[in-house]
């Protein structure tokens, strides 16, 4: 059954020239992705993520978390964009003014169509040197993870952002900026705990936006949302575009 809207809503988002749309991990649980917080399982059940994601950890045992990084690489190429990701792509090619800052890291807004994106907190799809902080594109397999540095011959770690880091600062003024400027601003699938991403929503809503929340839980911005949708992003968002601009994944 499709989600009802209300006619309110869908007049805002058709007069809105500005939209902007922060997602979290329940995107990509959508597509079998466990949430960073969820236990490990198999090999790794006897880590917690948090002793894994850290600089101190690659650096003692840059091995380790080398692999475990490959292990949930392979997890995210086994999975599929889900009808999240493409609705959110589909916006983004027929409506100008669609800004989308993403929490993931898994690159499942790329493989869906996805071109502009602020990533918070990097792409596992990505490797850069530790040593110089800057994205590798190829480097010499030699057998002994990680490799290392083409240029400077440092070890090689995922560009994402580890427990103790701060996000890049070039994706936080744009994700700023896009919260400050836009008319609607969704949040779709984040927890509201993780700071600075969780403070968007407030930014975009004290500059006058519209703040909606997508989200199996009830309310989880509380009174600070304007709309409350609860339903998997997956199911709403695909109903929402059609009712609003009769778009059709």
């Amino acid at each position: 059954m499709a989600t009802q809207f209300s006619a309110l809503l869908l007049e805002t988002l058709r007069r809105a020239r500005r939209i902007t749309l922060l997602t979290g991990a329940g995107v990509s649980a959508e597509s079998g992705i466990p949430t960073f917080r969820d236990a490990l399982t198999g090999l790794w059940a006897q880590f917690r993520p948090e002793e894994l994601a850290t600089p101190e950890a690659f650096l003692a045992q840059p091995r380790l978390v080398w692999e475990w990084y490959a292990w949930r690489r392979e997890k995210v190429n086994s999975v599929q964009p889900n009808p999240a990701h493409r609705a959110i792509a589909l916006l983004q090619d027929r409506l100008p003014g669609v800004a989308l800052i993403t929490q993931n890291v898994d690159g499942l807004h790329q493989r869906a169509g996805s071109r502009t994106i602020i990533e918070l907190h990097g792409n596992l799809q990505r490797v850069k040197c530790f040593d110089e902080d800057v994205v590798v594109d190829g480097w010499d397999d030699r057998g002994d993870p990680p490799p290392r540095c083409p240029r400077c011959g440092g070890l090689l770690r995922p560009d994402v952002v580890w427990f103790g880091e701060n996000l890049p600062r070039t994706a936080l003024d744009a994700a700023e900026a896009a919260a400050r400027q836009c008319e609607v601003f969704f949040s779709i699938g984040t927890s509201g705990l993780v700071y600075p991403a969780a403070g968007l929503p407030a930014e975009a809503k004290r500059c006058g936006a519209v703040l909606v929340d997508i989200n199996p839980d009830n309310g989880i911005l509380g009174e600070r949302a304007d709309v409350h949708l609860q339903g998997k992003a997956g199911e709403v968002l695909p109903d929402l575009i059609e009712a609003a601009w009769g778009l059709k994944l």
